[in-house]
């Protein structure tokens, strides 16, 4: 449905409001504006463009760090918030969040918090984002939570970047590998079962397991592609239930090393987020609730809303956490001491540091792991074939002499 821009004024209060709307025309959008006691002023059309650019087009955290330092640069040179929105506004490259910022500056003028604006856009600004806005306007300290965000995320962003770099070479090499084979066993293997035949050279059981092999690839090809995306949709669909997402979660923290690599970086955003959310005056509860929401793991948040619970019995933060089973003992004994020195978000942004690194070498020595093993893998697998073909062969060449 369109998004529509208006300016009217309460005829209770007269106070002028201008926000957004929803609605099937401007016509509809003023008829709804009078039923609520409103003098409308002035109702535009966002354009469907800008308006639907949030939806089609992912919004890069780089954008987002930009935007939140140059706001934050702005706040503290004493410009005000709606001079800064609509500057930022004019300069901003990104087209999607170019969109939200002319949407977020209506509401604005409207009226509306910065947060309260924010919240309208959970597809660009997460909950950690407007809970630290919102912390930061009560505060009177928005250019310190901007600045603090824009490192929160660009931090985040370099941890991805590098798992992501560390990953790429094993990944391409898996899946160039598997194309190499199935074009071996489908269109080259054939070729040799052929002129075996022609020749009438005996073949060894292996050298038929093999050519058997490259008949049913060449014969149903499709079918073993069809079972492949089958069940790659299959899982994609389980794990959006509920019970297959905790199961799917609980058996990424089981896999040797995988499973340990995957904590870590639970920890690691646990600890980061949880730290920044307290040390920028987000309520403890409140943080948590956010933080559960973050880890991307169902079997963890799960822990989070537990401690959430015990948090309101008057238990200590670092009590339903051991208790748990989940976190490293040095996780819990470092929120221990925070909580006993009054240092918790210190002690919380330590440990996110501490796993980051944790991380950053598990990843190095998995990859340093993982491409030998794929070149021992791939070097018997071709050794397997060579021998496969060559054992008839060499009994060709002995019939000849």
């Amino acid at each position: 449905m369109p998004l529509y821009a208006y300016k009217a004024i309460d005829t209770a209060s007269g106070r002028v409001v201008q926000s957004t709307m929803e609605g099937e025309s401007e016509q509809s959008v003023a008829a709804k504006l009078r039923e609520q006691e409103f003098h409308v002023a002035e109702v535009k059309p966002i354009k469907a463009a800008k308006a639907g650019a949030r939806g089609k087009k992912k919004i890069k955290p780089k954008a987002l760090v930009v935007f939140s330092r140059q706001f934050a640069t702005m706040i503290d040179a004493g410009i005000p918030i709606l001079r800064c929105l609509d500057i930022l506004q004019g300069q901003c490259k990104d087209p999607a969040l170019k969109s939200t910022l002319e949407i977020i500056t209506v509401d604005v003028k409207g009226g509306m918090t910065l947060n309260e604006a924010m919240a309208k856009h959970p597809d660009v600004f997460s909950r950690l984002y407007v809970n630290m806005i919102k912390a930061a306007e009560l505060g009177g300290i928005l250019d310190l939570i901007l600045d603090r965000l824009a490192q929160f995320l660009e931090y985040e962003a370099e941890v991805r970047g590098k798992i992501k770099s560390a990953m790429t070479y094993p990944v391409l090499v898996l899946v160039f590998s598997q194309i190499m084979l199935f074009a071996l066993f489908t269109f080259v293997l054939p070729k040799f079962k052929d002129i075996f035949a022609g020749m009438n050279a005996p073949m060894p059981t292996v050298t038929k397991f093999l050519f058997a092999i490259g008949d049913f690839m060449q014969a149903y090809w499709w079918a073993v592609i069809l079972m492949f995306v089958g069940a790659f949709i299959g899982l994609k669909q389980w794990v959006k239930t509920p019970q297959g997402r905790y199961r799917w979660d609980f058996l990424k923290l089981r896999i040797p090393v995988i499973g340990d690599l995957a904590l870590k970086m639970s920890v690691a955003r646990f600890s980061r987020t949880f730290g920044t959310l307290i040390n920028s005056g987000v309520p403890m509860m409140r943080s948590l609730e956010i933080v559960g929401e973050t880890l991307g793991n169902l079997v963890l948040a799960q822990a989070i809303d537990t401690t959430r619970a015990s948090l309101k019995e008057g238990n200590k933060l670092s009590v339903p956490l051991t208790a748990s089973g989940l976190f490293p003992t040095m996780v819990t004994t470092m929120i221990d001491v925070g909580e006993e020195s009054g240092r918790l978000p210190e002690m919380l942004v330590k440990v996110g540091e501490f796993y980051d690194q944790e991380v950053e070498q598990t990843v190095k020595g998995l990859t340093s792991l993982i491409e030998p093993l794929l070149i021992i893998f791939l070097g018997c697998v071709v050794g397997f074939i060579a021998i496969s073909i060559m054992v008839p062969i060499f009994s060709i060449v002995n019939n000849i002499k």
